[in-house]
Order: structure tokens, then C-alpha cells, then sequence
């Protein structure tokens, strides 16, 4: 395996080597469920779905982790505003967020667990904290000692005296020093709260994923992802609590993607320019959006605009048109009519091209690389289309190359979808060929236009009328 990770802990790229032979535990950070999911928070759903499907193509089996932050300020404050319950908020925008994933081609997680699925877990985790002196409580908090973990800051290469305090919580008086962070929160009156040897409360923020890793991964995980924003304080204050219980790494590999940016602005809440995934898939199919967020490298800054996305959505049409036009002149044959030569210098550009492909994905997740791998499929698919005479074991092996291209990128719609002709479609393209040959110009437009109006566009090619939809 020549897989090379960008490691956000050392910043350098390193051979990806499993902890455990054959299987990756990998674990992205999900989203705190009080709303919908916005833009920026569809490219790591996209981004990991295609990192777990290329190492699933490597032939590792991935133990993939998506939580679910389902208890917080956010969550109690939107409860009340709305006047329901927390877990009657979290059951709704949980399946928001699934709906969502999905409408995005993203792939189910293999564990999605919830935090108030975990809080047994999550105290034991904390106990064990405040018996090693690494944690103390006061007041019903209960907070990390940061002093007692010198390392505090590796991660985001900064040291204490330049990080900033106060994450999810004002600075207190009541921490012993301001660069201390909670881990169980006392619950104030009319609060969603659990019992603990420190009074009633619920979680910190960042104690929730410590906790869900160990329960679902072990001590150590192959790879933690997330949004570059989270690197800290969230992930920091992760390596922090967790490598101080278990004294061993938390993970071997650190991942962060980029920022998204709406047209070449930072969005966010005050300039009012965020796009949540539910508007965004109204604009367009989940194709472009997945191949918009793949263009550009997942560590990059990326912008949105809506020109960008239907550009993204004129390339997904290639690449759509290339493999149907080969799935096309596959049907006009009969089968075995065709020779099983195979053509070998075809063959051997089909092997370079998956394999620049794989040279791609492996030098840090390329995916921009790997597109333009892909595109040189479509260029050799398309030349080899205007030959005479085909052979029906070339053409399976161009669409088994498209086929395992997309299995990592996910870019194009099923070939079920695309292939597919309703009855009344069939009897229209019937109808309008009796008519031209009936030369009735006047009907044989008008079915033209009709089926133009139903976003069917016909095509003339040497081997017969075909169709696709728009």
C-alpha cells in the first residue's frame, strides 16, 4: 500500500500504516444536531465518505465513526425557543442530518453514536480523570487540570500562553487556572441533566468524543478528521483528556479539510451568506455538489458561487455522456457477436490511466488529480467510440474502469437511473421516427420539442437514435 496521509499533528506526509493489519478505525467529528446541516458542513460528510471508499478499494476494512453531539447550550437554548423537549430536537434534526448525508451520496457511518447514548461511559471516563489529579471539581463542574499535560497545544503548534480560553463556557473564576476546560457541566434549573458523583449535570463538549472513541475504537484510532476549525480547541482538548487516562496517542493520523467560502467571502453568520444542504440540493443533484467539493484538495480553502456549481454540473454531464455512450454501443451489438480480442495499446492506456488514478488518491487523497485521470478515460472512451469496429471486451473494460472510479468519487448517477426508459418515452421516439419517415416534419417537431420540454435530448450516432436526459 503507497497511501500518503498529510498528518496535521506532524505536518509532514506519512505512509499510512494501520494500527492492525487489513482493518482502519477512522472517526469524524459529526455535527451538534440543533439545525440543519449547512455547506461547510457538507464537505467533510463528502470529503471522508470518499477517503472511507478509497481505502475500502485498498481492501481495508473500515471501522467508520460519525457521532452525534445530540446534548449542549445550542440544543437546550433552541429546545426552549421552540418549546420541545432536547431529545424530541435531537430525533428530528438527526434525521434531518441522514436525509441530508444521503441526498449528498455520502455513505451511513458504520457507528453513529449519540452522547446521551454514552453518558455512563463518559462518566467513568471522568472519574478515572479526577482519580489520576488530571481533573478536580467545583461547584458541580468538574473541569481538566491543563497544567498536568504538558503536551497541551501539539496539535495546533501553539503553546498556553497563546491560546484562547473560554470555549463553550466563560471564563470562571472557578477553574484553578483560565486555560482549563469542562468536562461535566452542573445542570441549571429546568435543564436536561443526568446523575453523576458530582450532582446532576451533563457533558463538556469535547469529553464526548474522547469517550465515544474509546467505546467504539479502542484507545487509539488510525485516523481523527474534521473541519479545520475544530483542530482547536476541540481536538486539543480530545489528545488531552484522553492521552492522560490512557497514556497512549489517541490517534495516528490527525486530518483536517479547508474552509468553505461563498463567493470568495468567509461565511458566515454575520454577513447572512451560509447555504444549508437542503437549499443547495434544490439548486442541484448531489453529482455536482460532490464534484464542486472534490475539485479542489480537501486541505484547500474552497469557494462556492453558483456559476462554479454549474460548471461542476457541466463536467459531471461529460463524464456522465462519456459512459453512457459506451453502455450505448455495448446494447446496439449482440452479444458474442463482437470479437473478445482485446485491443492491447487500448488496454495498456486503460491501465495507465487507473493507475495515474490511484497515484493520485494515494498522494494524500488527490482527488483534483484524480479527476483529471478520469477525463483522460473519457478522452480515450470517446476515440475509441468513433472506430467502425468495437470489441464488446474493450467496451466492458472502459466501463469497468468508469465503474471503479466512481466507486471512490461517487460523480456519476446509477446506470439503472441513467439507462432507464419509461413507455411513454419509448412511444414518443417511436412516433416521431414513423413521422419523419412519413416526412410529417410539422409532428416529428413537435415530439422533438416535447421531449426537449421533459429534458430529453436525442442524439443521432452512426449506430442509431439515442437518448439522455438532460
Amino acid at each position: 500500500m503507497n497511501l500518503k496521509i498529510y498528518n496535521s499533528m506532524t505536518r509532514t506526509e506519512e505512509l499510512f500504516v494501520p494500527r492492525e493489519e487489513g482493518k482502519v478505525n477512522m472517526y469524524v467529528c459529526g455535527p451538534t444536531v440543533y439545525d440543519y446541516i449547512h455547506i461547510g458542513n457538507a464537505r467533510p460528510v463528502i470529503f471522508f465518505d470518499v477517503a472511507r471508499r478509497y481505502l475500502e478499494s485498498l481492501g481495508l476494512e473500515v471501522n467508520y465513526i460519525v457521532n452525534f453531539t445530540d446534548v449542549d447550550d445550542k440544543m437546550i437554548r433552541k429546545a426552549n425557543e421552540l418549546g420541545i423537549t432536547v431529545p424530541e430536537l435531537a430525533e428530528k434534526f438527526i434525521e434531518a442530518f441522514k436525509e441530508d448525508r444521503d441526498g449528498l451520496g455520502a455513505r451511513p457511518a458504520t457507528i453513529q453514536p449519540r452522547v446521551t447514548e454514552t453518558i455512563p461511559e463518559i462518566i467513568d471516563f471522568i472519574d478515572g480523570l479526577v482519580k489520576k489529579g488530571a481533573a478536580y471539581e467545583n461547584g458541580g463542574d468538574v473541569y481538566f487540570r491543563t497544567a498536568t499535560f504538558p503536551e497541551y497545544g501539539k496539535l495546533s503548534h501553539k503553546n498556553l500562553d497563546e491560546l484562547q480560553y473560554g470555549i463553550r463556557i466563560d471564563v470562571d473564576e472557578r477553574k484553578e487556572s483560565p486555560q482549563d476546560f469542562v468536562l461535566w457541566k452542573a445542570a441549571k434549573p429546568g435543564e436536561i441533566y443526568w446523575p453523576s458523583p458530582w450532582g446532576n449535570g451533563r457533558p463538556g463538549w469535547h469529553i464526548e468524543c474522547s469517550a465515544m472513541v474509546r467505546k467504539y475504537a479502542g484507545d487509539t484510532l488510525d485516523i481523527h478528521g474534521g473541519g479545520h476549525d475544530l483542530q482547536f480547541p476541540h481536538h486539543e482538548c480530545e489528545i488531552a483528556q484522553s492521552e492522560s487516562l490512557t497514556e497512549e496517542p489517541l490517534s495516528r493520523y490527525w486530518m483536517h479539510n479547508g474552509f468553505v467560502n461563498i463567493d470568495n467571502q468567509k461565511m458566515s453568520k454575520s454577513l447572512g451568506n451560509g447555504i444549508n444542504v437542503r437549499n443547495l440540493l434544490k439548486l442541484a443533484k448531489k453529482e455536482p455538489i460532490r464534484y464542486l467539493m472534490l475539485a479542489t484538495h480537501y486541505r484547500s480553502p474552497l469557494n462556492f458561487s453558483e456559476e462554479i456549481l454549474k460548471q461542476a454540473d457541466r463536467s459531471v454531464e461529460r463524464l456522465a455522456n462519456s459512459r453512457d455512450n459506451v453502455v450505448h454501443r455495448l446494447s446496439t451489438v449482440a452479444k458474442g457477436s463482437l470479437s473478445l480480442a482485446k485491443d492491447e495499446v487500448l488496454q495498456s492506456r486503460l491501465a495507465e490511466l487507473q493507475a495515474q488514478f490511484n497515484a493520485s488518491m494515494d498522494d494524500d487523497f488527490g482527488t483534483p488529480d484524480a479527476i483529471t485521470a478520469w477525463f483522460g478515460l473519457v478522452t480515450e472512451a470517446n476515440n475509441y467510440l468513433q472506430r467502425e469496429s468495437v470489441s464488446e471486451a474493450d467496451l466492458l473494460s472502459i466501463l469497468e474502469r468508469f465503474e471503479a472510479m466512481d466507486d471512490v468519487l461517487g460523480l456519476l448517477p446509477a446506470r439503472e437511473e441513467a439507462d432507464l426508459l419509461d413507455e411513454e418515452v419509448d412511444a414518443l421516439i417511436a412516433e416521431r421516427a414513423e413521422a419523419r419517415s412519413n416526412r410529417d416534419w410539422k409532428r416529428a417537431d413537435e415530439i422533438r420539442d416535447l421531449l426537449a420540454e421533459r429534458g430529453i435530448v436525442l442524439e443521432d450516432t452512426p449506430q442509431g437514435m439515442r437518448w439522455r436526459r438532460k
